[in-house]
């Protein structure tokens, strides 16, 4: 089991929570499983601002971490000081589904489970720029995608998210909330996006042009930009007179 360690003090300590949850989120927890008891994803956030004693803070989810963080919002809104959404949707459609059923079909070869998940989550022109670095990205991930202890969370998590649909419960969160599509987004196409910021009352959005789904490889220095700026900004909200 991999272990995180983060420090936080003053106006940092909720951006280090929502830093933290994003790395849970993107390592793929699906859910809690204690014996026979399942906790929800959203939960286990709870869980984790419980322990640290933190009464609200940024929350930040990316691709499926994106629906966690809505999820939490909607359910526990009174800990969310402020919401950061990347490359997140409200629902799974038909398109989503059939991606994820793409996903399962190919988990029993970790070369066809690369070629199936991978490629689709960059731009064309990043794939095709970075071939040294997806190549090496390959080597690396080709014994995790042979590890069954990886593929069954995997598709465990795949397969939540078959009924998930929050989109008419958008309406009930109240924190300010930051919404950021990719131009070239395959996965979650900016149509979603557009559809959360229509929805979600005090939101704010944000298109990230010629990038995919995997914002934070393709942009990291605009992805810490935002995450950083939005999170320790000192309103959210600025009235011209």
């Amino acid at each position: 089991m991999n272990s995180w360690r983060i420090s936080y003090t003053g106006r940092n300590r909720g951006l280090a929570v929502a830093l933290l949850a994003a790395l849970v989120l993107l390592a793929g927890v699906a859910s809690l499983t204690l014996g026979a008891v399942y906790i929800p994803p959203r939960e286990v956030v709870l869980a984790l601002l419980d322990h640290l004693s933190i009464d609200r803070a940024c929350v930040l989810g990316i691709s499926y971490g994106g629906e966690v963080a809505l999820r939490f919002a909607i359910a526990h809104g009174e800990r969310v000081e402020r919401l950061l959404l990347f490359n997140t949707t409200a629902r799974t459609g038909p398109w989503l589904g059939d991606i994820g059923d793409a996903w399962n079909l190919a988990s029993g070869d970790p070369d066809a489970y690369y070629l199936t998940t991978i490629p689709v989550i960059y731009s064309p022109a990043f794939y095709r720029e970075k071939r040294d670095w997806m190549a090496k990205r390959r080597e690396t991930l080709r014994p995790v995608f042979s590890d069954p202890g990886f593929i069954q969370p995997m598709i465990r998590l795949t397969n939540s998210s078959r009924s998930y649909d929050v989109a008419d419960r958008l309406g009930e969160i109240k924190a300010p909330t930051l919404i950021v599509s990719c131009q070239q987004d395959y996965l979650t196409p900016v149509e979603e996006q557009q559809l959360l910021e229509r929805r979600i009352p005090n939101s704010h959005y944000v298109v990230i042009p010629g990038c995919g789904h995997a914002s934070m490889y393709e942009q990291p220095v605009l992805f810490a930009a935002l995450t950083l700026g939005f999170c320790n900004a000192s309103k959210s909200e600025y009235h011209i007179t």
